[in-house]
């Protein structure tokens, strides 16, 4: 029925509830993939290429099987037929995919390629008959250098597949750029600006444990993982078997940032080779392996440009650039790395927008989704602006205020069609010019530049679509059961991976059945046991798992007092829930407790005069709304040695909104973490190849990630407008490493500025910078 007062009164949401999960991993009671055994489980480890291209000639594998333990060596031969589909998701099963065998078949096309796989008792027993696999190769030369690539054969460079002569994988172009524009507009500032290749690098490295049971058909899978029912659906399109037949099982997953999104390579050879074995089959990535073959991110190169009128207004921007797809991208990356040219503009009045793009392949792993992939987008146009700042002879905070979009501007459609609405860009950067105190930090700044001390200040505000509405990503399921002692179970499909949905879920159910907290329980990550959803990607969780839990909660809540009204002897209308009770609501003395109500429905149903006993309820969420727009300013101080090159972030300010917070514990948690991220990647993190294709970051020796030490507290202020979904609620998981990297590198730029020198190519590392400047008094 159609209840014309609300039932429950919102307690938990929005309060700062200590995670569910800390006191379970903090204690080290964590479960993960590695910790899965299952009875005479075996042990893979994959035999890897060690040239960046190479003709596979033989493998002979006859000194591995002798060993004692070895129980097979798995080749292309032997896997890659087995193959049924292979698509995924995300892209859909129509788009013409690049190629993604299992193992390396006939060529080899980076260092760390699989080539075979190799299985026996223990790991240690695997790794080494790894190395007496015998593999013959004859070396060809690679392409490790995406912009020197494109042309293949005609230009004189390897071709990385040979269905694609020229290397590239696709491209894409808008609308041509107004040049009329740019030739008469009073300011024009161009740059040409390269982010190098990082990842996402979880504490946890991927990982499966794979076991097919022969005698039923059935393949459990325990998987690390950011999306249990899509690693279901792939295993069973993979090897051709029902998906009923298969279970997959997500526990805690040790962060993943979207490099656990969607099945890859090694993914695929486990689950062939699965049926192929008489026990359980356990792959746990090592260090080197992650860095080495999980895949590449960023690796953007690219010319950007903007007009201006004379008082500083925004005329036309345009972005032209060539993104490294590596050699196997998962999953298709043509269409995705549109969404760099879309998003340009940005959170600002741009009256023109062009972009033009094309997609590399090179020798090198293949490109895959890292916390924000079209992040290149932010990172270019709000250095311009800085550029353009200094060049127009004004200050950068200026120049934004006068072209950044304010809340009577929406709906706003930027110049690409992108729709804006429910955001008021303008309300987190002026947050943030407060947090600072601006004009105090500009003293500070000129009184330290007459004492030798160079001191910068950087400014990044971006617009982020969460929540993204199209294809399988429109829906998310749950399920809410009232078990017999009156306690509440709540399914969703996602698993412990960082994001604690597994407390935000507790919250929205409790406040949608009026429960005490204590009193609610979730359960994620298995198949067999939770509806469909698309897991955790695109900063969907929050507003997608709240709609779940709003529809399912709506109906279960509906049973509840259905049945309370009857024990009560009142009219559905009368009863409210709150504290696990339901009650009247002119007389909250005469109640009956969630276990009365279970009790009754479980043990005494001939007492319900006919009311349905059902205490369960399952909804599969349907998003109406195509994007939810958060949005954020970030800020960063910072003090360069210029003698060194060495530089100390000094504060760090962000301004966000992404809707009322569930908890803002979780959303400031996710923005720090995003935060230190783009943190590594603008000063430190660099996945680099020389001009052989050998990687020269394959440990924390040489790929340094930043520490307590590089990354300074982080202030939080929040603006809190609703989006139109259940809640208002917007997704909070990638902003924090979209708007860090320019933040950071603006700073630098602004304190290296009095010198005449700003930093292009990243990342800012001491030697670079102290290049620059060398380079300038030369």
């Amino acid at each position: 029925m159609t209840e014309t007062v609300p039932a429950v009164t919102a307690r938990y949401a929005g309060s700062r509830v200590p995670r569910i999960e800390d006191s379970r991993l903090l204690t080290g009671h964590g479960t993960f993939v590695d910790d899965v055994q299952r009875p005479g489980m075996l042990h893979a480890c994959f035999v890897r290429s060690p040239f960046a291209r190479a003709t596979i000639n033989g493998i002979d594998p006859s000194e591995a099987l002798a060993l004692p333990g070895v129980h097979a060596v798995f080749t292309a031969e032997d896997l890659n037929p087995e193959v049924k589909e292979a698509w995924h998701a995300v892209a859909g099963k129509d788009i013409p995919d690049t190629p993604r065998p299992p193992l390396a078949e006939g060529e080899v096309k980076f260092v760390g390629d699989p080539v075979a796989l190799v299985v026996a008792d223990s790991r240690y027993l695997a790794e080494d008959a790894v190395d007496l696999v015998d593999v013959d190769y004859t070396p060809l030369p690679a392409v490790a250098d995406f912009r020197k690539a494109i042309g293949g054969a005609e230009a004189g460079v390897p071709v990385v597949h040979e269905a694609y002569p020229d290397n590239v994988a696709g491209g894409m172009g808008g609308a041509p750029p107004d040049e009329e524009v740019f030739a008469n507009a009073a300011h024009v500032v161009e740059e040409h600006i390269y982010q190098q290749m990082y990842v996402p690098v979880p504490m946890e490295t991927r990982g499966m444990v794979v076991e097919w049971t022969a005698a039923t058909g059935e393949l459990t899978v325990w998987a690390s993982s950011q999306t249990p029912h899509e690693l279901r659906a792939f295993a069973a399109r993979l090897l051709g078997i029902p998906a009923q037949g298969v279970r997959v099982i997500v526990r805690d997953t040790g962060g993943a940032f979207g490099q656990k999104v969607v099945p890859m390579r090694e993914d695929m050879c486990l689950l062939l080779a699965a049926r192929r074995v008489p026990a359980a089959l356990k792959w746990i990535e090592d260090r080197r392996e992650n860095l080495m073959s999980a895949g590449q991110s960023r690796h953007v190169d690219g010319t950007v440009r903007m007009a201006f009128d004379e008082d500083g207004k925004i005329l036309a921007a345009d972005i032209d650039f060539v993104q490294d797809v590596g050699s196997y991208p998962t999953p298709y990356p043509v269409l995705t790395t549109a969404a760099i040219g879309m998003f340009f503009p940005g959170p600002y009045r741009v009256p023109k927008a062009s972009f033009n793009y094309k997609t590399v392949f090179s020798n090198t792993p293949g490109l895959h989704a890292y916390r924000g992939p079209w992040q290149y987008e932010t990172l270019t146009r709000e250095m311009l602006l800085d550029s353009a700042a200094r060049k127009i002879g004004m200050d950068p905070v200026e120049l934004r205020r006068i072209n950044i979009l304010r809340g009577d501007e929406m709906p706003f459609f930027n110049p690409n069609g992108m729709p804006y609405d429910n955001c008021a860009p303008a309300d987190t950067f002026e947050q943030a010019v407060k947090i600072l105190d601006h004009e105090g930090f500009r003293k500070e700044q000129a009184d330290a530049l007459e004492q030798g001390r160079y001191l910068g200040l950087g400014f990044s505000a971006y617009i982020e679509p969460t929540g993204a509405a199209t294809g399988h990503l429109a829906t998310e399921g749950a399920t809410m059961r009232m078990e017999p002692t009156g306690k509440i179970n709540v399914y969703v499909n996602g698993g412990s991976a960082g994001n604690s949905i597994e407390t935000t879920v507790v919250q929205l159910t409790a406040d949608a059945l009026g429960a005490n907290f204590d009193d609610v329980s979730t359960i994620q990550g298995d198949t067999a046991v939770t509806p469909y959803g698309a897991g955790t990607q695109g900063s969907r969780s929050g507003p997608m798992t709240a709609g779940a839990v709003h529809e399912a909660g709506t109906m279960l809540r509906t049973q509840i007092v259905a049945i309370a009204a009857s024990m009560l002897s009142v009219e559905d209308t009368e009863v409210e829930l709150a504290d696990s009770r339901a009650r009247v609501r002119t007389d909250p003395a005469k109640s009956v407790s969630f276990a009365d109500i279970a009790y009754r429905s479980y043990y005494e149903p001939a007492q319900l005069g006919g009311i349905s006993p059902t205490l369960e309820a399952t909804a599969r969420f349907n998003s109406q709304a195509m994007i939810h727009w958060a949005n954020a300013t970030h800020v960063c101080t910072c003090e360069v040695d210029v003698e060194t090159g060495h530089v100390t972030l000094t504060r760090y300010i962000v301004s966000e909104d992404v809707g009322p917070m569930i908890n803002p514990n979780v959303v400031e948690g996710q923005v720090a973490g995003g935060t230190a991220q783009g943190i590594g990647g603008a000063l430190l993190e660099h996945l680099a190849y020389d001009d052989a294709g050998n990687p020269v970051a394959s440990t924390f020796v040489d790929y340094l990630l930043p520490t307590a030490t590089e990354v300074p507290p982080i202030e939080f202020g929040h603006v809190e407008i609703p989006g139109t979904g259940v809640g208002g609620y917007k997704g909070a998981g990638e902003g924090g490493a979209i708007g860090s990297p320019p933040a950071v590198i603006n700073a630098v730029n602004d304190a290296l500025a009095p010198l005449g020198v700003s930093v292009t190519q990243l990342p800012a590392t001491p030697a670079a910078i102290v290049a620059l400047i060398e380079g300038k008094d030369h």
